[in-house]
């Protein structure tokens, strides 16, 4: 009989980690990311029903190396491991891992040895993806080698007696031909679980828990207009009705006529009884002569702090505070999941003072971007507003290079205006996933009129991505590319040079700063 399913990933810092819990909810069933200190009397308690190990850039012979406590292999739950995971649970059960030059990176094809519900319909000598330079050279004690690469090495492991198992390549990327497959395998065939990961059920469970915890007392939420926080509003004004505040700060880094149409949209088109607040002079007092991007986020997140609370005052009995906080956000921000590093600080997550007077409801932190799109359209939230383009809570501050200045705002909002026109009117803004202008305050050469010019540079940015954590540049057309760069030089005093990016990521983020 099929289980309700609660898959933990034991992080031990590979790149591929966000992308292995995707796989596992695109199979609908649920997952979380977890250090690799989780005790077995955590999986426990907290009802954990399969391990997926990750990978990682760390040889499991090195005396640092991230390890996990060896009577988790003891509570008879299915364990994967994947690269690093393997090598950790064939060293537990008294293999050898060693480096040497049988390297394997890239594409390879393995060859069955032996039968596993593993690879139950998957095809023998199928493509796999291959990243590691240490290899098992011996087999585990109760395991038995069920797939080899190219080279012969062990390629999966599978033990005789318990739901123990291991990859030496990665299942969880598109490069492996088969690994949704085989996946769909260890989570049904083997750790016998159900597909119980829905939007519904979220919905649902949200609404319960937000009751609960709230009773009578009232939450400020905070509104961007954007997706994440736009269902987040429905979601919870569904759960707790007249409860609910919903506050939208202008905090003096927005686009064009940003407030204006959000609150528009969530008064008139969603129901929302939203209030607007203006911030902008303490917001860019805060950030005067500031440089580092890091410090702006921070201060951008106590500046919100400070601007909530002090509207929350004018509410009594007004305890927490509702953010739209995606799962991304929180990766990225703290680096709580073992030997992962902060990319960048959230203005919502690590940009927050750490003490505050307000409690946090943060409904959507453990989900991904096209996992709250989906729960919106459940909600009945409409288009318009469910494929707008990401922005980021810190706003223009994060897309102008180096000191916020009002000038250099007003330069940016122009450019910024006219590239989204551009590509709405043109029909490209629904193809891609996010695009905006960053100004880049080096000045350049130029010649318009006759006349020598020496202004500023603006880089225009647009990106394919599903969530966030991984995105390809967009190839947009160049007859677009050409009139949006022309209308920029033309009609935006101070630019006189247009530069398109074409960095994916990784390596580069989505966001310059």
């Amino acid at each position: 009989m099929n289980q309700t399913g609660k898959v933990w990933i034991v992080d031990f810092g590979s790149q591929y980690t966000q992308l292995i819990a995707r796989r596992v909810r695109e199979l609908s069933v649920y997952s979380e990311i977890v250090m690799p200190t989780v005790q077995p009397s955590e999986i426990r308690e907290n009802g954990v029903t399969a391990l997926i190990l990750s990978g990682g850039p760390s040889s499991v012979y090195e005396d640092k190396a991230p390890d996990i406590n060896p009577q988790i292999f003891e509570l008879g739950l299915p364990v994967l491991g994947i690269c690093y995971g393997l090598q950790l649970i064939s060293r537990h059960f008294g293999a050898k891992v060693h480096s040497d030059n049988r390297r394997e990176y890239g594409r390879s094809v393995i060859r069955f040895r032996k039968e596993s519900v593993l690879f139950n319909n998957v095809k023998d000598n199928t493509t796999v993806w291959m990243s590691h330079g240490d290899h098992v050279d011996s087999v585990p004690e109760g395991f038995d080698v069920i797939a080899v690469s190219g080279n012969n090495a062990p390629a999966a492991l599978a033990h005789r007696e318990k739901p123990l198992m291991g990859l030496q390549f990665h299942p969880e990327v598109v490069h492996t031909i088969e690994g949704r497959k085989i996946l769909k395998n260890f989570l049904f065939g083997i750790a016998k679980l159900k597909k119980d990961w829905t939007s519904e059920r979220f919905i649902d469970q949200t609404i319960v828990r937000v009751r609960e915890q709230v009773g009578n007392e009232k939450v400020l939420m905070a509104l961007s207009g954007g997706v994440d926080s736009s269902v987040m509003g429905v979601l919870l004004y569904r759960a707790i009705g007249k409860q609910c505040v919903p506050v939208f700060i202008n905090n003096g880094l927005l686009r064009k006529n940003e407030q204006f149409e959000v609150v528009r949209k969530l008064r008139h088109d969603m129901g929302l009884p939203i209030r607007m607040y203006n911030y902008s002079t303490s917001f860019l007092s805060a950030l005067r002569g500031v440089k580092n991007p890091e410090r702006k986020r921070k201060i951008i997140g106590r500046q919100f702090i400070k601007a909530f609370e002090e509207i929350a005052r004018k509410y009594p009995g007004l305890k927490y505070l509702a953010q739209g906080t995606l799962y991304p956000d929180v990766i990225e921000s703290r680096s709580v999941n073992g030997p992962s590093q902060v990319i960048k600080s959230h203005h919502n997550v690590g940009g927050l003072p750490k003490r505050m007077k307000l409690s946090l409801i943060e409904p959507f932190n453990s989900l991904f971007k096209d996992e709250v799109r989906k729960i919106g359209r459940e909600l009945g939230i409409p288009s318009v507003i469910l494929n707008r383009h990401p922005f980021p809570g810190p706003g223009l501050a994060v897309r102008i290079i180096g000191e916020i200045t009002p000038y250099r705002l007003s330069v940016l909002r122009k450019a910024d205006d006219i590239f989204i026109n551009e590509l709405k009117s043109s029909g490209e803004y629904d193809k891609v996933w996010q695009s905006f202008a960053v100004l880049i305050p080096v000045k350049t050469v130029g010649v318009m009129g006759d006349q020598r010019t020496y202004e500023n540079v603006i880089a225009l940015r647009s990106v394919n991505s599903s969530d966030g954590m991984t995105a390809d540049w967009s190839p947009l057309p160049h007859g677009v590319l050409s009139r949006i760069a022309s209308r920029i030089v033309n009609e935006v005093r101070g630019i006189n040079r247009v530069v398109y990016d074409v960095t994916s990521k990784p390596p580069g983020t989505i966001e310059w700063e």
